[in-house]
């Protein structure tokens, strides 16, 4: 396997410095932004793999001479690699009604393992994805590994306190959203407050700013972008384009 990483990234790019695909010979994974700039990499790393060459550097200028108009340049360092990562995100979606199996739905081509958690085998049945039946759905919270997302969207506004609460208790989650009202989170600022429990760590109403609309499929492709929107935000930290 050839692995294709975008070393830099100078001026208008289709994928940022540290962005990565993997090619076999006969399949892909991952993508440096597609295009000609795409094919030719991947045409690079299986003459690669059939002349058995360990290393390779590309440095592309994007322009009409490759059929892109970005206007940037980018430098690609090819390498052998073993297997190819799985950098999937963990989210955990409690409430498997209307709006939580409409974004485990709207999570499903991302790069998110969601599991819907409830304790309302009824509602767990008309998922799709995996799913979890409990009747501690909290102790999911406490077992999470860090930089989980937690999106709390459950039939009971009680539970939805208790869930958000122990999440905020901890410090390593990527995100923490509930879903409600400017009411509900007055209401639930209180409670967590009353417990001595900092609630600027969560998002409520989640999905908000975009749309008035409530139709639980549109609610849940904002929290998604959102989510993601929060996901992907320390990635391109960690890996700046520079011009």
């Amino acid at each position: 396997m050839i692995r294709v990483r975008v070393t830099r990234a100078l001026g208008s790019t289709p994928r940022e410095a540290g962005a990565e695909m993997f090619v076999t010979p006969d399949r892909v994974t991952g993508t440096i932004g597609g295009g000609q700039l795409e094919y030719m990499a991947i045409d690079r790393a299986r003459q690669m793999l059939a002349r058995d060459e360990a290393d390779a550097t590309m440095d592309v200028p994007l322009g009409p001479q490759i059929g892109q108009c970005c206007g940037g340049r980018v430098v690609l360092t090819l390498d052998r690699h073993g297997p190819a990562p799985q950098e999937y995100a963990d989210a955990l979606i409690f409430g498997a009604g209307h709006v939580g199996r409409a974004l485990a739905r709207a999570l499903e081509p991302l790069p998110v393992n969601a599991l819907l958690i409830d304790s309302r085998a009824e509602e767990l049945a008309q998922a799709s994805g995996p799913t979890l039946l409990t009747p501690l759905p909290e102790a999911q919270i406490r077992a999470a590994r860090p930089g989980t997302s937690v999106v709390i969207v459950t039939h009971d506004h009680a539970l939805d306190f208790l869930l958000a609460a122990e999440a905020l208790a901890r410090t390593d989650l990527a995100y923490v959203g509930m879903i409600g009202s400017a009411t509900k989170r007055a209401q639930f600022e209180r409670f967590a407050a009353s417990r001595g429990i900092d609630a600027a760590g969560l998002t409520c109403p989640i999905g908000a700013g975009f749309s008035r609309d409530k139709r639980p499929e549109i609610i849940a492709a904002f929290t998604a972008a959102e989510l993601m929107a929060r996901l992907t935000s320390s990635s391109l930290k960690k890996y700046p384009c520079t011009s």
